[in-house]
């Protein structure tokens, strides 16, 4: 099956409609923050035919396939192996001081959540990978069968939000000693055995939050946003866009902090006239965090836990 027909971008109408009264002019430049299948990436050349679009993903095959869906658009299409962090040294790279557009569609991508051997779906037995590039890093596994206790019960309570950390850990440690993990159909046995019976009946999938906190960790994921979506927005020429999906509370809350202090004044309080350099820098384009409508969780599942932020840089910083 084409990666096309599998893979349906969450909410791409809207990020289109976000991103385009910045992508209207002859020579605008799009980032492609994460890049995955290239769902987002082809919808935004078609959508803006004098777009140029930068791309970046750390996965080698990602950028494979989404090479060969993108090849039509020649060289409008430039593709980067990268974490999205390193977008500045990208641009840098590329001659590019500033950008019109940059969307982020956070998280695990519907095509690594689809290749059993990735190990990222709990749903399916697969190695204990989880990395986005596996050529470099430590597993998912690495992580379970080396890590100390205590750093493993903060691990899944920080990034899983893991209320029954301790238990979960307590079951993992014990049983690594007797063979370490390698599969995760037994993590997810051990999970299922290890809950409290209240646990396991809200929530979905007992293993879901444990999968999530080892992902994170895996792929240093939060640090990477934390450094990403500022360094994205001050990328952002006067006039340009950011769009960001987000499916866990903790990268949309980075995201609407960053945008919040953007948005926000920076002059000390009493001012009977605010400077230029304290105004804000942003203007928010959605009220709050924008889900998608329920005709589109019902054609696509994977978008219903997706949460929209968009921001427009409306000044330069001056120093």
């Amino acid at each position: 099956m084409s990666s096309n027909v599998r893979h349906v971008p969450v909410m791409l109408q809207r990020c289109l409609d976000m991103l385009a009264p910045a992508l209207t002019e002859p020579g605008a430049v799009v980032v492609d923050c994460t890049l995955g299948a290239g769902g987002h990436s082809e919808a935004l050349l078609k959508a803006f035919p004098e777009v140029r679009l930068v791309a970046l993903d750390r996965d080698p095959t990602a950028l494979k396939l989404a090479g060969e869906r993108l090849a039509p658009f020649g060289e409008r299409a430039t593709l980067v192996r990268a974490v999205y962090h390193e977008l500045p040294e990208v641009l840098e790279r590329l001659g590019i001081p500033s950008v019109q557009g940059v969307l982020f569609d956070l998280g695990v991508s519907s095509m690594q959540l689809d290749e059993a051997d990735r190990g990222f779906a709990y749903a399916q037995d697969a190695p204990l990978d989880m990395r986005m590039d596996q050529t470099t890093g430590i597993s998912a596994a690495e992580v379970l069968n080396t890590y100390p206790p205590g750093e493993l019960v903060r691990i899944l309570r920080a990034y899983g939000e893991e209320k029954q950390a301790k238990r979960i850990v307590s079951a993992v440690v014990r049983e690594r000693e007797k063979e370490p993990f390698s599969n995760s159909a037994r993590l997810v046995e051990l999970i299922r055995d290890a809950l409290p019976q209240a646990a396991k009946r809200t929530g979905g999938n007992p293993a879901k939050r444990t999968f999530q906190a080892l992902r994170i960790e895996v792929n240093a994921e939060l640090a990477s946003v934390e450094a990403a979506i500022p360094a994205a927005v001050a990328a952002l020429a006067v006039g340009g866009r950011i769009a960001v999906l987000s499916y866990q509370s903790l990268e949309d809350r980075i995201v609407k902090g960053v945008f919040a202090a953007g948005a926000a004044t920076t002059a000390p309080p009493g001012l009977p006239v605010v400077p230029e350099r304290y105004q804000p820098r942003l203007k928010l384009l959605t009220r709050g965090a924008e889900l998608p409508t329920e005709e589109e969780i019902a054609e696509n599942r994977r978008a219903a836990p997706a949460r929209l932020r968009g921001a427009e840089r409306i000044r330069e910083d001056i120093l």
